[in-house]
């Protein structure tokens, strides 16, 4: 593995963890050809049907057939092409372990980009491209990595089912949810998977002054709740006084829902999160200070992270975000009906608080409903699996420290977890200090670093090959 820039704080070069050394260098290759290649194919989502994924899940299903797998390409709709195919472990008595990726990206504006958002550039030790981060560029690694495989003889110990998706950037109506639906038995004997959002460097600072890299793995996920809401009145005149006026009553509404100061609820995951992030930089809190009470300290004790706070901060509290309003149709006339939509995040065990919520937050004016819902998530901490994404981690970043948190998010986990698979996000990537992980997702001028690829690529083989 090359040196990666800023050597004074980032990871060493790898070790070779046992995987046919003469072909690391393929390997690495791949890893960057395969994101480029990717990038350029096109397969923007964009909401309510409108995606083609099909070109990549071709490519994809075509180079794992070059490494001897028999990929099977399902389509739900014309175009929304999903790709899952199996990998034989050592040990076919283990539980297997699903790695899944999707293969649509948000749009990209070319205007607003200086490079072209499908060229798949590679330049100035990185990857150009919608996708390059979410996740285009983790896709390709693990496309390289069951070549390196094939080509070296090598196995992961467990039978690995690898599942590339349609439209998880909208429902997964057309992906994950449906092959949960219709294909379960594709993910027969699964427990436990590995998608994305997670295990990359998250560079903070000390309380010492000293740096700290992190490397959160997601062990949960804030559930969806897409809310429409709906308020009726009576058309008439707008230089008229009407006082049952649609808009007004849902702009109130919507008002209020957006001001709205969530409580802070505390998970198991989030709980572990505050105290692993705490311990790395040195806070000297903890939640498990004797007095201390969620409700009046947890704020302070994320204010002390530093700029590690972001990790844990929007995941101590339920949320619902205005997005959309829609009413009317020419200024001097008010109609007779207006709706909003609301973003809402749930946090595990809130479910009935939450609605609860909205119900006295709407009022007897505004009706609500759900658009889109899904459940909440938390998969366990002290499991063998977390302990093999940290050491894998560590082989190759010795100070890497790995956090368990929960995501703001929700990820094709959601519709994994129906079939009783346990979600994980992690996508390992070295990023280098200065290049914000969370603004390159959905962001202009995506990109990843080419020395991040080859050091994450080395640590799902490690991890993969070993987890148990």
């Amino acid at each position: 593995m090359r040196e990666v820039e800023h050597a004074r704080t980032a990871p060493g070069p790898a070790a070779d963890s046992g995987t046919g050394e003469g072909d690391l260098d393929r390997l690495d290759a791949e890893a960057v050809r395969f994101t480029s290649e990717l990038i350029r194919l096109d397969t923007t989502n964009r909401g309510g049907g409108d995606g083609w994924e099909r070109p990549a899940a071709e490519y994809a299903a075509a180079r794992l057939a070059e490494a001897g797998l028999r990929p099977q390409v399902l389509e739900s709709a014309p175009g929304r092409a999903n790709v899952v195919a199996r990998v034989p472990g050592a040990a076919p008595s283990a539980p297997a372990l699903l790695v899944h990726g999707h293969l649509d990206v948000v749009p990209a504006d070319p205007a607003r980009w200086s490079r072209p958002p499908f060229g798949g550039d590679v330049d100035g030790g990185l990857v150009w491209g919608r996708g390059a981060v979410d996740m285009k560029g983790t896709d390709a690694m693990v496309l390289a990595l069951v070549r390196h495989w094939a080509r070296t003889g090598r196995r992961p110990r467990r039978d690995i089912v690898l599942a590339f998706t349609a439209d998880e950037e909208d429902s997964a109506a057309c992906g994950a949810e449906w092959l949960a639906r219709e294909h379960p038995g594709l993910f027969e004997g699964c427990t436990e998977a590995v998608g994305e959002s997670g295990g990359h460097t998250v560079h903070a600072t000390a309380a010492d002054g000293g740096p700290v890299r992190l490397y959160p793995v997601g062990a949960g996920e804030r559930g969806t709740a897409w809310l429409r809401l709906r308020a009726e009145g009576t058309a008439g005149h707008g230089s008229k006084t009407n006082r049952d006026n649609a808009v007004s009553a849902l702009a109130a509404a919507a008002a209020r829902i957006g001001a709205h100061e969530w409580p802070v609820r505390l998970t198991p995951v989030t709980r572990t999160a505050l105290d692993g992030v705490a311990a790395a930089v040195g806070a000297g809190a903890s939640t498990a200070d004797p007095g201390f009470d969620p409700a009046r300290d947890t704020d302070a004790l994320i204010d002390s992270l530093g700029d590690a706070a972001e990790l844990v901060r929007p995941t101590v509290r339920c949320s619902s975000a205005p997005t959309v309003l829609e009413a009317g149709y020419k200024v001097n006339v008010v109609p007779d009906r207006a709706e909003a939509g609301i973003d809402g995040r749930v946090l595990p065990g809130t479910e009935e608080e939450f609605a609860a919520t909205l119900d006295a937050l709407t009022g007897d004016r505004v009706q609500w409903e759900y658009r889109h819902r899904s459940r909440p998530l938390q998969s366990p901490v002290d499991a063998p699996l977390f302990d093999a994404m940290r050491d894998a981690l560590r082989e190759f970043d010795p100070g890497a420290h790995a956090v368990p948190v929960c995501l703001t998010g929700g990820t094709d986990a959601k519709q994994f977890a129906e079939l009783g698979i346990r979600g994980y996000g992690f996508a390992p990537l070295y990023l280098p200090p200065g290049l914000d992980h969370g603004a390159l997702f959905h962001g202009v001028d995506e990109r990843v670093p080419v020395d991040g690829l080859h050091f994450g690529v080395r640590v799902l083989d490690r991890f993969l090959r070993g987890a148990g």
